[in-house]
């Protein structure tokens, strides 16, 4: 690929508990062009959430390397690491990690405030755009405990979004929503990505991978298989994308 967002080689991840060492990811190499949608998928206990974790410099690598944006985050140091995700990436997370005493909004600019890439005010102006977008600004002064589940993920989206990052990570982002609100996400995951940034999603759902252009399958640790869809050009696209996907993960033993 040309201009890669994202460039993993060899990527290793051994667990030692008790003297006893688990090779949890085993010469993982993958990447991602700046502007890809791109799903791992593979069954419990694969690797999946544990490779997420790794390739964004949440987790300590055993071995191999990461380079996000040309700049190898496997070698930096822990609060270089924050430092580069703070303004390179965004996350979106199955549990909706917010702060309780913080109003939608103010979770929302909060990563804004702290990386200083804008003026407070370009901050919350660009936080009131997103929200604007994703039809939540109704929500701004709300407390947490306050809207539904999708609104709370799609506030999770706009936070991501907060930074203009390069790339987000979505761990499961649809997990723990009924059928309506995971179709409203799935298509603000498709809009970001269509103005420009990198999604790699974590998931078990069929209907997450059918809108990403490649699905990759993970088992025990090693990538097993991988499936080109290319870019969804129509969300009616989407039930004949799910039975290839539906297919294609029965080919790999799914």
């Amino acid at each position: 690929m040309s201009n890669p967002i994202l460039d993993v080689n060899c990527l290793c991840k051994t667990f030692i508990v008790n003297k006893y060492s688990t090779n949890v990811l085993q010469n993982i190499n993958f990447s991602m062009d700046e502007n890809e949608f791109v799903t791992v998928m593979g069954p419990s206990g694969s690797g999946k959430s544990t490779l997420l974790y790794c390739i964004s410099g949440m987790d300590q690598i055993t071995a191999g390397s990461v380079k996000i944006d040309g700049v190898d985050i496997s070698q930096m140091k822990e609060k270089e690491i924050n430092d580069f995700r703070l303004k390179k990436m965004g996350f979106v997370f199955q549990q909706m990690y917010m702060l309780k005493k913080l109003s939608i909004m103010d979770n929302i600019l909060l990563p804004g405030f702290e990386a200083k890439l804008m003026s407070r005010n370009e901050v919350i102006q660009h936080g009131q755009d997103l929200m604007r977008r994703l039809n939540i600004i109704d929500i701004a002064d709300h407390e947490i405990t306050e809207v539904s589940g999708g609104q709370l993920q799609r506030a999770c989206i706009c936070r991501a979004l907060i930074n203009n990052p390069k790339i987000i990570f979505a761990d499961e982002p649809t997990g723990s929503l009924n059928s309506r609100a995971s179709e409203e996400v799935i298509k603000e995951l498709l809009k970001a990505n269509e103005n420009g940034t990198a999604i790699l999603t974590v998931t078990h759902s069929q209907k997450v991978a059918a809108v990403s252009e490649r699905v990759v399958y993970l088992v025990d640790g090693t990538i097993k298989g991988e499936l080109k869809l290319g870019k969804i050009k129509d969300y009616q696209e989407l039930n004949s994308r799910e039975r290839k996907i539906n297919n294609w993960l029965d080919e790999m033993g799914w």
